[in-house]
């Protein structure tokens, strides 16, 4: 089985070819460039190194949100058009569950942050243990005052992973002894995690069609709600 999966929900964007056993390859970048610059090479830059025809994939799978509206939006639309041309099924993947698997061997609760600005952050709690990823809580789109309370009531070792964390990790302040923030190589979402969290997926048989794949944003986008705040006041 192979599969490719793509992240580009947030300003990091990445494209990793993964079987059951190992990781293929990967391509990261972190960079100002755009993913509509970055992604369609980054795809070729992939297969071509792995020697890997596109016809030979199995699956593609892909973060689907939370995240950056726009970031969000390029990735399912570059997923969908693979899929639709080569037949393949989807996978659609939490961005915020993706970042779980980055602590994947480790023994803790991931704290899953990414910052939705307006004040709040995209979340999910996981519990990570003996190799497996477990879900103790919806994405959701919270504030940090409504986010700490929770985190209070953990006892374990919680480690704060993505684009919010620093953010999160500054908030908490030393308040909270049992977090930490995770280290620079394993805090941001990555194309081989999402890998990780499809595989189970696909083995549970929670495979989609390209047209089923769609974005998952938690919030309207911000131009929707200031629309809407315009016709509320009209």
């Amino acid at each position: 089985m192979k599969i490719l999966a793509i992240d580009t929900s947030a300003t990091a964007a990445s494209v990793c070819l993964a079987t059951e056993e190992k990781i293929l390859g990967e391509s990261y970048t972190n960079t100002s460039l755009t993913h509509s610059q970055t992604l369609v090479p980054m795809i070729g830059q992939v297969l071509n190194n792995t020697r890997t025809d596109i016809n030979e994939l199995d699956y593609i799978a892909v973060n689907s949100g939370p995240g950056s509206f726009t970031g969000v939006r390029i990735g399912v639309a570059a997923v969908k058009g693979i899929a639709f041309k080569n037949d393949l099924p989807c996978v659609s993947v939490s961005t915020l569950e993706s970042m779980a698997y980055n602590m994947l061997g480790g023994e803790c609760v991931v704290c899953a942050v990414m910052d939705a600005r307006c004040s709040q952050v995209y979340n999910a709690l996981f519990k990570v243990s003996a190799g497996r990823v477990e879900r103790m809580c919806p994405d959701r789109a919270l504030a940090l005052t409504d986010l700490k309370p929770e985190l209070e009531r953990i006892d374990e070792r919680i480690m704060l992973v993505g684009d919010g964390a620093l953010i999160c990790s500054e908030y908490l302040g030393n308040s909270l002894p049992n977090v930490f923030l995770a280290p620079v190589n394993n805090r941001f979402q990555k194309a081989s995690s999402t890998a990780l969290a499809a595989i189970e997926s696909i083995r549970e048989n929670k495979t989609i069609t390209p047209a089923e794949l769609m974005p998952t944003y938690l919030r309207l986008p911000q131009a929707q709600r200031e629309l809407n705040k315009r016709l509320g006041r009209e």
